[in-house]
């Protein structure tokens, strides 16, 4: 069943003779939708969708497009910039080009991986919270509430500095600060589902849990849920690099966008924008990302103008 007055649809009970046409009715419909809207798309749009697509593919491909080694030492400290070393080098003699397309690779496969699983820690249990209800919601909240009157820069530190700086570290204590804020989300649109009538129908179908979270509630808070994600990984993308830029984030030698920023500092004092590079690095995908994020809002909210 669905509700003509929501404006995502529930996902209709599966029908045992046919369960997989509905299924693959509902994908090609999806993508012929997604592929309209898209030809549509103003050109703020198609700017952030080819600064994700170049960025996607810079850090796949980082090892093939670099002309040097990671953490390669290939002349002086503070190279200018010429035809060997396009960018210059750094304090300790790295090709600048290189470590900023290993940034890449590193910062931003990082901060996905991190905004993947405070989405699955966070979504997850902001829907049990609004299935279940009862002592468990009041739980989770409460938990939250302590969690989110922390300063998040601030906490981030304390528990970086007491439980070590290493990468897997730093993703589970990011996740999970940052897991808070889709918890408030997923818990908000869930109770706004969980009260429609064709989830009381299900229940009263004896439809298990799972059941009704996978088929009829999370396919109606799924729009706003991606386009959380896309603010979640900017905010994680620049607490990271807010952290390697502090010396508590990625360590060295990964390359890292904002320790780079940290250690080619003085060259500024000299007039060198080498320093800028790995900043306009990080504000360009930010932008980009968000440009694609307002564009999905606009076209998932309704307010857009039917032809």
């Amino acid at each position: 069943m669905s509700d003509p007055s929501r404006p995502y649809e529930a996902a209709s009970p599966p029908d045992s003779g046919n369960a997989g046409q509905p299924a693959a009715g509902g994908l090609r419909a999806a993508a012929g939708a997604f592929a309209k809207s898209l030809g549509a798309a103003p050109w703020s749009a198609w700017f952030g969708l080819a600064v994700i697509a170049v960025y996607v593919i810079v850090a796949v491909f980082a090892p093939l497009i670099a002309p040097y080694g990671e953490s390669e030492v290939v002349g002086a400290q503070f190279s200018p910039w010429s035809n060997a070393f396009p960018l210059g080098t750094d304090n300790l003699g790295r090709d600048t080009f290189t470590r900023l397309i290993y940034g890449a690779r590193n910062t931003v496969g990082i901060a996905f991986v991190t905004t993947c699983l405070a989405f699955i820690i966070g979504g997850g249990a902001g829907l049990l919270a609004a299935t279940v209800g009862r002592w468990l919601d009041q739980f989770l909240a409460r938990a939250v509430d302590v969690l989110m009157a922390i300063p998040q820069l601030i906490f981030a530190m304390l528990l970086l500095t007491i439980f070590g700086t290493s990468v897997p570290t730093l993703i589970v204590i990011i996740a999970v600060l940052d897991s808070t804020r889709v918890f408030r989300l997923a818990r908000a649109a869930g109770m706004n589902v969980v009260v429609m009538d064709f989830v009381e129908v299900a229940r009263l179908r004896g439809e298990g849990l799972g059941w009704i979270v996978r088929r009829e509630i999370l396919p109606n808070i799924l729009p706003p849920l991606i386009a959380e994600f896309g603010m979640r990984f900017c905010f994680v993308f620049l607490l990271i690099s807010s952290l390697s830029f502090l010396g508590i984030g990625i360590q060295p030698p990964t390359a890292d966008w904002g320790s780079m920023v940290r250690d080619n500092a003085i060259l500024i004092t000299y007039g060198d924008i080498t320093p800028l590079l790995p900043a306009a690095a990080i504000a360009l995908l930010t932008v980009g990302v968000n440009f694609v994020v307002d564009w999905f809002l606009h076209e998932t909210s309704g307010l857009h103008d039917e032809s």
